[in-house]
């Protein structure tokens, strides 16, 4: 893993261009311990960030104070304030897709330390992922994109699409979190 990362930091060789590294022990096979991700930080000068999906914050504070020039991102979509809160920089998860007014908002918060607005906004965001949960990541934004009026067709194979169901309740949450074409072309984004 060291070896893969190191090399990929190699061949782009520019401070301008940051390496972010990608933990997310649910879908690959292995992960990054802590050790690597100091190693990979301290020797390759343009690994900058850590976008982590393990949901673990005990060890986003690990990182954070063996690689305290790491900024670190919350993938997982449910927890950004929190690692906002810890002292992460961003989030960058698939809800923020379908949702990127209320991800922002949700950023700004965080950045001006509201954090009883950004929790009441986050735990209102929280309806999109559960759909994410309960039906597929791919269908869920595909399916929200092509609700939104964004013509990007339907996740490859093996993957489904949303069924007819899924789609109305998709449809649903978002016209509740004022992310529909209509309410923004008007002027009624919510900003909860």
């Amino acid at each position: 893993m060291v070896a893969y990362f190191g090399a990929i930091a190699d061949a782009v060789a520019d401070e301008h261009c940051p390496v972010v590294l990608y933990t997310n022990p649910q879908f690959q096979r292995s992960d990054l311990s802590l050790a690597a991700i100091q190693r990979l930080a301290e020797a390759h000068r343009n690994i900058r960030y850590l976008k982590d999906a393990s949901t673990n914050t005990g060890r986003l504070l690990s990182i954070m104070n063996r690689v305290p020039d790491l900024g670190i991102f919350s993938a997982s979509a449910h927890i950004p304030a929190c690692v906002m809160l810890l002292g992460g920089c961003g989030w960058m998860a698939g809800p923020a897709c379908l949702i990127p007014c209320q991800s922002v908002r949700l950023y700004e918060l965080c950045r001006a330390e509201k954090w009883s607005e950004a929790m009441a906004l986050q735990r209102a965001l929280w309806r999109l992922n559960q759909l994410f949960a309960k039906h597929a990541l791919a269908a869920c934004i595909k399916g929200g994109l092509e609700i939104q009026g964004f013509a990007v067709g339907p996740p490859l194979p093996p993957q489904a699409a949303l069924d007819a169901s899924g789609r109305a309740e998709l449809q649903g949450v978002l016209e509740g979190l004022g992310a529909l074409p209509s309410e923004r072309a008007a002027g009624q984004t919510e900003t909860l």
